[in-house]
C-alpha cells in the first residue's frame, strides 16, 4: 500500500509539472488565445495543435469543416435545418465544445445568444452548433491574425 500510495503522489507531481509546462507553453505561443472568455489552457492548447501554423486553411469556413462545425443540411419535408459535421479533428471539436459549453453557463451575452435561437425556433442542440461556428470563426481569425484579432473580437 505505501509503494502504491508514494506510485500515485509520484505521478501527480509529474501531472502538476506537465500543466504547468503546457501553460507556459501556451501563455508563451497563444496567450492572446487565453485573452478570450471561455478559452483555458487545454483548449487554447488544442486549437494551437490542430491549427498547426498559419497559412495552412484558406479561410475560416476550411477550420471551421476540420474542426466539425460546419454545417450540413438536414432537412426533410417543411422543416429547415442544419447539423454538424461528424468528421474532422474530434479534439478540435472537443475544445470548441467545452469553450460553448462554458460560455453557455457563465457568460450572459452567450446566454442571450442560446436563448434567441431558442425563440427563433431552433433547438437547444441547433443554438449550441450556431454558437460553435461562431466560436470557430472567432478563433480562427485570433490564430492567424494573432493578439490585435483577440482585442478586437473582445
Amino acid at each position: 500500500m505505501q509503494r502504491l500510495a508514494r506510485r500515485i503522489r509520484d505521478l501527480t507531481g509529474e501531472i502538476h509539472a506537465a500543466d504547468d509546462e503546457l501553460a507556459a507553453l501556451v501563455h508563451q505561443h497563444m496567450g492572446h488565445l487565453l485573452q478570450m472568455r471561455g478559452v483555458g489552457v487545454i483548449t487554447a492548447a488544442q486549437c494551437w495543435v490542430s491549427w498547426s501554423g498559419p497559412g495552412r486553411f484558406r479561410n475560416e469556413a476550411a477550420f471551421a469543416a476540420l474542426a466539425g462545425v460546419a454545417p450540413i443540411e438536414a432537412s426533410s419535408g417543411k422543416n429547415t435545418r442544419h447539423r454538424l459535421n461528424p468528421h474532422g479533428d474530434r479534439a478540435l471539436n472537443r475544445a470548441l465544445h467545452h469553450i460553448a459549453l462554458t460560455l453557455q453557463r457563465w457568460d450572459p451575452e452567450t446566454r442571450q445568444y442560446v436563448a434567441k435561437r431558442i425563440s427563433d425556433g431552433k433547438t437547444r442542440r441547433e443554438a449550441t452548433r450556431c454558437l460553435k461556428r461562431y466560436l470557430a470563426r472567432k478563433i480562427y481569425r485570433a490564430l492567424e491574425n494573432g493578439p490585435s484579432a483577440v482585442t478586437e473580437a473582445a
